[in-house]
């Protein structure tokens, strides 16, 4: 090696460097990042803002109209209760002395100083006592109104709430009354009480005060006659000229719904109306608010707030621009420093190791270090190779798939879980053919042929192989193969190897399924037609000669078919349920099963319907086995939900001779001899012979099962 040159001196770079254009454009975009943030987040303000303010209006509102609600209706309360004091000082002999009346009201029970008006009236609804603000008066002075609340009293025999009275006898009033009792229980009398609307007992004008401008509380009727205001103009008016209420209080009465003690609150556009009621006397209570006015404070606060964060948003762009410029000097330093290292490359000199680098954390200093890791680069390519070979051999170790890399035939590398894959030692495969993980040169050969057609049209490998273990048993892979050059094949494959022997069993324990019944593990209908079949072509290609005998008499057959049906099945699904339907059909597949195992198979044909193959069988071995059959399963008596079932089975035996040419036409005929069975009592045997299979479906009122 030979010692650097002597570099030149370098240039002298100024105090404050201007930042490139990435750098400008990124403070560009923060500062457009802080405007846009500063807005978003002051319109987040201001409108969370507006909806509190909203909110605390409403809830206040609804607050305020429940408690004036509770306060009213504790005010009818105290009257009824002053006026049940009175009724209970009132024996029947004073209703014979309206002056005895008179002095109890007056000196014993002093009511008369609460109500404005008192009534007291016998049975027959004769009035006894009439004052007014404390003077008797005669019974023709008492309002029309009145009169029927009183009179509605005796009949009802309950305590009431009069309407509103706006008749005859001064201002508009209300009137208590409370029915007078015998000790049997029978009305005795009434007594009442009227207060003027506006008494300090009921609705005091101080209610509404002090007056705002931008709300007012009133009280109507459900019927919408207002009897209390903050404008005393408007009392007795209707509510349905009051601006805001208006539509609330026409909504709520198409909505017909109850007068009840808890608030509610309803935000419009230009009002805010907060309602609650009195159940008793069926008035309402409410607030009326002006939206605008209660909230154009915070409509200036929140002026003020966006002057303030107009600022903020300035002065902190100001000083996001300020402190980028400052942080990118480092990068604009090191960019003067890289035009510098340029420069002598081009001379080709010797770049100096002690350049004078900006000290920069980041991004800045990982381009530092990446310069500077350039020049010992050369030194460090050896120790980078031992170190990927070590890294390489840790995945092989830790894969969690088989990985193998050939050449030419041979094993080159073999990794820990392809090893355990194939039941060897890293160092039995290892240099080893390939011909050692395969069953035979014929499968090798096979497989090779196929790699070779799936590189040269796909350039790659995928597809399921068998190899065969150290022990010789067989493992299913599936393998991906590409080359380590995609243009040369022989220049080594890698393949990876996924132990799939599992799926593989699982798919043949697929093709069981396919052919048997899940729920009683018997062959389904499609595998019965398919043996069936199968069982016919081959009786159908037998010499015709050999199955008759020397007179030409037909063929004795060869075996017979059993098409059996559950009698009484659907009484255990009605009662116990189809879980117990279930587990009838199991148990009685088991028990067909066992009893034919040795001479034929059974199959499930659908829901209670069964069928029985007895290959070879003779008509009277057939009979014999289908009544020993139908004994067994009226023999057991299953038993669900504590209740015992008693079940039979109807059998139609038919005869598999020549005439019985397919599937259907068997089928057909056990069929019908089933129905024999059902129609002459059900629970037996009954065979058809070749002769009657061919019975029209119409003649017989039953249509043959046709095929799947």
């Amino acid at each position: 090696m030979t010692a650097p040159a002597p570099s030149a001196a370098p240039d002298d770079a100024p105090g404050w460097l201007v930042p490139g254009a990435l750098v400008l454009r990124l403070m560009l975009v923060a500062a457009l990042a802080v405007a846009l943030s500063g807005a978003v987040a002051a319109w987040l303000v201001t409108r969370a803002s507006g909806q509190e303010a909203v909110r605390r209006v409403v809830n206040q509102q609804t607050d305020e109209v429940e408690v004036v609600a509770r306060l009213l209706a504790s005010k009818i309360e105290q009257s009824q209760k002053v006026l049940r004091t009175v009724a209970a000082g009132i024996t029947p002999g004073m209703l014979e002395s309206p002056s005895s009346l008179e002095w109890l009201l007056q000196q014993g029970l002093p009511a008369v100083q609460f109500f404005d008006t008192m009534q007291v009236a016998r049975d027959n609804g004769e009035l006894r006592l009439n004052l007014r603000a404390g003077q008797q008066q005669k019974a023709a002075d008492l309002d029309p109104a009145e009169r029927d609340a009183l009179r509605r009293t005796l009949v009802d025999g309950k305590p009431l709430v009069s309407e509103l009275i706006t008749g005859r006898g001064g201002e508009p009033r209300v009137m208590f009354t409370m029915p007078l009792h015998r000790e049997d229980g029978t009305v005795l009398g009434v007594v009442a009480g009227a207060l003027r609307l506006q008494s300090q007992s009921l609705l005091p004008p101080s209610m509404t005060l002090p007056a705002r401008e931008d709300s007012q509380l009133i009280v109507f009727t459900r019927d919408g006659t207002i009897l209390s205001h903050s404008d005393s103009s408007r009392i007795l008016g209707q509510v349905r000229d009051e601006a805001g209420l208006a539509p609330v209080y026409a909504r709520w009465l198409t909505q017909a719904q109850p007068v009840v003690g808890r608030g509610m609150s309803h935000v419009q556009p230009d009002h805010i109306v907060s309602m609650a009621g009195m159940p008793l006397p069926q008035w309402i209570v409410a607030r009326v608010s002006t939206s605008q006015a209660l909230l154009a404070p915070l409509r200036g606060a929140q002026r003020e707030a966006w002057w303030l964060a107009v600022a903020s948003m300035l002065l902190c762009m100001l000083l996001a621009v300020a402190l980028m410029g400052w942080m990118a000097q480092p990068l604009a330093q090191l960019t003067h420093k890289a035009r510098q290292l340029l420069k002598t490359s081009t001379r080709h000199q010797q770049p100096p190791t002690d350049q004078d680098w900006p000290r920069a954390g980041g991004e800045v200093g990982e381009l530092v270090r990446v310069f500077q890791g350039l020049v010992q680069q050369g030194q460090q390519q050896q120790q980078r190779k031992d170190t990927l070979d070590g890294q390489f051999q840790a995945v092989l170790d830790s894969a969690s798939v088989g990985i193998i890399i050939s050449r030419h035939g041979m094993l080159d590398v073999v990794g820990r879980q392809a090893c355990v894959m194939l039941g060897y030692t890293a160092q039995e495969l290892q240099g080893r053919p390939a011909r050692t993980v395969y069953a035979s040169d014929a499968d090798y050969a096979q497989v090779g042929e196929r790699v070779r057609s799936e590189m040269a049209a796909h350039g790659a490998f995928d597809g399921d192989i068998c190899f065969m273990r150290k022990d010789g048993t067989p493992v299913w892979a599936r393998v991906q193969g590409r080359s380590v050059r995609p243009d040369e094949m022989h220049g080594g494959t890698v393949w990876i190897l996924e132990d799939i022997t599992a799926a593989r069993e699982a798919q043949v324990q697929h093709a069981w399924e396919r052919t048997h019944d899940a729920l009683t593990q018997l062959y389904n209908r499609a595998a019965f037609d398919e043996r069936l079949g199968l069982l016919m072509a081959e009786r159908s290609t037998r010499q015709r000669s050999a199955a008759e005998d020397e007179d030409g008499n037909e063929p004795q057959g060869d075996g017979v078919v059993l098409f059996l049906d559950l009698d009484h099945f659907t009484v255990v699904n009605d009662i116990a349920g189809h879980d117990a339907g279930d587990d009838v059909l199991r148990h009685v597949a088991r028990l067909l099963a066992s009893q034919v195992r040795q001479i034929g198979w059974a199959a499930r044909l659908g829901g209670d319907e069964f069928a029985v193959v007895l290959p070879g069988c003779a008509l009277a071995r057939g009979q014999a086995v289908a009544e020993q059959l139908r004994v067994a399963v009226h023999a057991w008596e299953p038993s669900y939900q504590g209740r015992s079932f008693t079940l039979g089975v109807s059998i139609g035996l038919v005869v598999l001779d020549a005439s019985l040419q397919d599937v259907p036409s068997v089928l057909y005929a056990a069929d019908m001899a089933c129905y024999d069975a059902k129609r002459a009592g059900r629970n037996r045997v009954e065979t058809r012979h070749a002769s009657q299979a061919t019975v029209s479906a119409s003649a017989s009122g039953r249509m043959a099962l046709g095929p799947v």
